[in-house]
């Protein structure tokens, strides 16, 4: 049986890796407390005790305004964990699976990005994710590196959770209006990593590389935040949709600043893996629907 070593598994994403991969074998689902990501002796001691044949790692460090101010964190978790991973994968022969972020991209283009196109990071989260692909890709070995965007589900901090709490609170809400990108549900995030993995020892030819994967479609902030309001209403009638108005991002201040376009183009898994992701807005359902139960 294989041994999958999963981090970061009390995150959103790694909670539905611990749950999604249990088919492929062991799983054995750690966090900060088993394995230090701020510390490359303490993750080369678990991995070469452990000896996994494939390492999930979607752990990261992920607040994004609070990023500009530690930067070193942000870089030791981003950047130089991946690298010791990518380094202890190779020793072992074993698969890295790896997250990365729409945010590496400037957001300047009209169209969806490619994953060879020319990254620009306006923001330290994005300069320490870009750097933790690279320092992987260096490393080289069996790797997968999946670049997403927008991720929200039942649990962490995420945009409908938020948006679900201030909509009990306020009458009336300002969202960005501006900025467009593909919402994706970290569940389903988690079992197209599963059907890849199904698929890796299939493919005639080395898979190794970098991969977009998220919901297909594109919305803005403003019109995600709609149509969580408009299911809540459905699910609950007596729920009072918040008056909601658009706010441009050169208006709404934050520490790091945001790309524009965050559209990934999937293209290429497809047509690797045979696999897409249903639409942002049939994913949002399902998520808002398990919810409830």
């Amino acid at each position: 049986m294989k041994k999958i070593l999963v981090t970061g598994v009390y995150g959103q994403l790694g909670y539905e890796l611990q749950r999604s991969l249990q088919p492929f074998g062991k799983v054995i689902g750690i966090d900060k407390d088993e394995m230090d990501l701020t510390n490359p002796d303490s993750i080369r001691k678990f991995v070469r005790d452990l000896k996994p044949d494939i390492i999930v790692n979607p752990a990261a460090y992920t607040a994004v305004d609070l990023a500009e101010k530690e930067t070193k964190l942000c870089m030791a978790i981003n950047k130089d964990a991946a690298r010791v991973l990518a380094e202890e994968a190779l020793n072992l022969d074993a698969w890295l699976i790896h997250y990365s972020t729409d945010y590496i991209f400037d957001g300047s283009s009209t169209k969806p990005y490619l994953e060879d196109d020319l990254p620009n990071p306006l923001n330290v989260y994005g300069q320490t994710k870009l750097a933790g692909e690279k320092a992987i890709q260096e490393i080289g070995g069996k790797h997968l590196i999946l670049r997403t965007s927008w991720v929200y589900g039942a649990r962490g901090k995420n945009f409908l959770l938020t948006m679900l709490k201030l909509g009990k609170e306020k009458d009336q809400l300002k969202i960005v209006s501006d900025q467009i990108g593909a919402p994706t549900w970290s569940r389903m995030l988690a079992m197209c990593t599963a059907q890849i993995l199904a698929k890796i020892p299939h493919q005639k030819n080395d898979c190794s590389g970098v991969y977009h994967l998220t919901s297909e479609g594109v919305t803005s902030w403003l019109d995600f935040a709609d149509k969580i309001f408009s299911i809540q209403a459905q699910k609950n009638p007596e729920f009072k949709k918040p008056q909601l108005s658009g706010i441009l991002t050169k208006d709404y201040k934050t520490d790091a600043a945001r790309p524009l376009n965050s559209k990934l183009c999937n293209d290429k898994l497809f047509n690797t893996f045979g696999i897409r992701m249903p639409d942002w807005q049939t994913s949002l359902e399902l998520c808002m629907t398990d919810l409830d139960r």
